[in-house]
């Protein structure tokens, strides 16, 4: 997948699907499958538009909290078959108006034939295009366009606000459905306090990224991907009560594996479901007994959830 950072011509027409995408939800596959459809069928390569920061952090000073992290969105447009990604710096395109943006970058530069966006997508200065804009735009410029219609879940629009919200009140599973896939991490295994080996099971530990989204801190089902192999574990995040942390940490145990350690690798780890919130136990033995309780209980909900 080829990953653009600056406004040049593409060598060839494109099918682009445009937005942000944080978390690449249900909604924006969407928006992706419609472009990568389309290209396929029309000879056109499949293209995304996307920003390289938030465009509330530039124009409000907000800074969401991610859901993912951009080498995972990436990750997942590839996934989903994109073979092009424009990631530009919004500060350079921001005072564009909504036609000069359709006619100058999205045929100028992407040479689109084909476009297509989520029913709540904003574009030129001031956020003065929407879908409506677009199609409008499309029909005048002699380009085919798709507008998404709002997805729900629950009866509710699905948005990567609404999953930041989930996630964070330790709602995973109504997050991964909207997600379309299990959150998670995919980081590297940094030394610990070796805690877990002398508590009889060795886990790995990760440190959570600035900037992303924070899950309750508890214990959760997850599973773990090594070596191209899934494993049943139990995963607490928080900042350790019983022992002290001084920063946010993904901590993981794998019942069933028995291999190399994995310091220095990158890992993946996917959350299903919340098992109890963070707690400070009175003893390293009562510690003990409640991860044995929470890796039984993950086992169980994961065989629940088919998801091992």
């Amino acid at each position: 997948m080829k990953i653009i950072k600056e406004l040049v011509r593409s060598e060839k027409p494109t099918s682009a699907a445009l937005g942000f995408f944080d978390g690449v939800h249900r909604g924006h596959q969407a928006v992706i499958k419609d472009a990568v459809a389309t290209g396929m069928s029309r000879g056109l390569v499949p293209t995304v538009f996307t920003l390289q920061q938030s465009p509330r952090t530039v124009l409000l000073g907000e800074k969401p909290a991610a859901i993912m992290t951009l080498d995972e969105k990436l990750s997942e447009f590839d996934r989903l078959g994109v073979e092009q990604v424009y990631l530009i710096d919004f500060t350079t395109i921001k005072n564009i108006t909504a036609e000069d943006f359709v006619r100058d970058i999205l045929i100028g530069i992407f040479r689109a034939e084909h476009t297509g966006c989520g029913f709540n997508y904003h574009f030129g200065s001031g956020a003065r295009g929407n879908g409506s804009v677009l199609s409008q735009l499309a029909v005048k410029y002699g380009i085919s366009e798709t507008t998404q219609p709002r997805l729900c879940y629950n009866g509710e629009p699905i948005s990567s606000t609404r999953i930041r919200k989930c996630i964070a009140r330790g709602d995973i599973l109504s997050a991964n459905a909207m997600l379309g896939r299990s959150f998670g991490y995919r980081l590297p295994v940094v030394h610990g306090k070796k805690l877990g080996h002398k508590l009889g099971f060795p886990t790995i530990n990760q440190l959570m990224p600035e900037g992303l989204v924070e899950p309750l801190f508890g214990a959760y089902c997850s599973t773990v991907t090594v070596d191209g192999r899934r494993y049943a574990g139990v995963t607490d995040i928080g900042i350790k009560p019983t022992v002290g942390s001084d920063c946010v940490s993904v901590e993981t145990w794998m019942p069933d594996y028995h291999s190399r350690e994995l310091y220095g690798e990158i890992i993946e780890v996917r959350l299903h479901d919340f098992i109890r919130p963070e707690k400070k136990f009175n003893s390293l033995d009562e510690l003990r007994s409640a991860i044995l309780s929470d890796a039984e209980q993950a086992k169980a909900r994961l065989a629940e959830l088919q998801n091992y």
